[in-house]
């Protein structure tokens, strides 16, 4: 560990304390129920999200390195079913209002960065595949996961922990319940242990960008059916230092700690593409990871990248640099 990141870290434990009571406050609203009163959402779906127990069994990483994040189990209450509007409706949202997207066959949706702030997880379903938009506010991170599985479809929830300050989630069954790491994509504890997740194309740009290239959209609303100001971002004292709440295990100083970047993969060939080469780079352009190639746009407008083409077997999440390289150390850096 370098002198300057051990800095980080020690200033994150200082002041971890009491980022941690003020989100929880913030984060878990008016109360843990708020939502069987208000239209909008269901959280979660035809399931009890405090049934179940969280699995620590067959853990894939060290006890001691799961953290309690501050929130309890479902203090940070998933979406399922979100209440979804036409673009012309989305009054909620500014040009610049960033948003995760997709498109699967010949449906495009966008997801408000507002509403996963307070989230994290939306259970959703487009173009009939249920799908989980997750977003861990303390790494950046955007990823879309396939909740198709053997038997079923799943349903996460926020299970209150990280491992390397990153989101773990949790499949929402009667008995024994799985974690699953966001960044790791793929089951860290429990009867799904090491159990791979498939990730599915996912941008991170703004509301403006995503609608004027995918007119016929959808927006997830802010109809919840929980007690949130939207319009408030409770992590944006957290953004302008570059200390860290909690712990990572591995830290690197190529970039800096809360820099952007695209993260790339493949087999065990890992890519990170920084972000602010948006401004950098001009129109399209190909970087290889492993022995595949993936063609990126810039998005200026956004500070963003985009995937445009990749060969098969490459995946693809957003995430700030100190979690993409304390989950792939490996990982090779594209230099600007």
């Amino acid at each position: 560990m370098t002198e300057s990141s051990s800095q980080i870290t020690e200033c994150g434990r200082r002041s971890g304390l009491f980022h941690l009571l003020a989100l929880a406050v913030v984060l878990t609203g008016a109360s843990c129920d708020d939502a069987r009163s208000q239209p909008g959402a269901r959280t979660p779906a035809g399931r009890d999200a405090t049934a179940g127990r969280l699995s620590f069994e067959n853990l894939t990483v060290p006890r001691a390195e799961v953290h309690a994040g501050g929130p309890p189990k479902d203090g940070i209450p998933a979406i399922t079913d979100p209440n979804i509007v036409a673009p012309d409706k989305a009054e909620f949202l500014t040009p610049q209002s960033r948003v995760i997207a997709t498109t699967i066959g010949t449906t495009s949706r966008a997801w408000p960065i507002a509403v996963l702030n307070y989230h994290e997880i939306i259970n959703d379903t487009l173009g009939g595949v249920p799908i989980a938009v997750t977003y861990c506010p303390l790494c950046d991170s955007a990823a879309i996961f396939d909740r198709r599985a053997k038997g079923g479809t799943r349903e996460f929830g926020v299970s209150g922990l990280l491992y390397n300050s990153n989101v773990l989630m949790y499949e929402r069954v009667d008995g024994e319940q799985s974690l699953f790491s966001q960044l790791q994509g793929r089951g860290i504890s429990g009867p799904l242990a090491n159990q791979p997740l498939k990730t599915l194309p996912v941008e991170l740009t703004t509301w403006q960008d995503w609608r004027d290239r995918y007119p016929n959209t959808t927006v997830a609303s802010l109809q919840t059916g929980h007690r949130r100001d939207y319009t408030r971002n409770p992590y944006g004292d957290y953004f302008r230092t570059s200390s860290l709440m909690f712990p990572v295990k591995e830290h690197s100083d190529r970039l800096t700690p809360k820099q952007k970047v695209l993260g790339l993969w493949s087999g065990d060939s890992f890519l990170a593409v920084p972000l602010s080469m948006a401004q950098t780079r001009s129109g399209e352009f190909d970087v290889t990871v492993g022995d595949n190639v993936v063609r990126l746009a810039a998005i200026p407008s956004a500070d963003s990248l985009r995937v445009v083409t990749a060969d098969d077997g490459i995946q693809w999440m957003y995430s700030l640099w100190f979690a993409w390289y304390a989950f792939h150390p490996e990982t090779q850096v594209l230099s600007e």
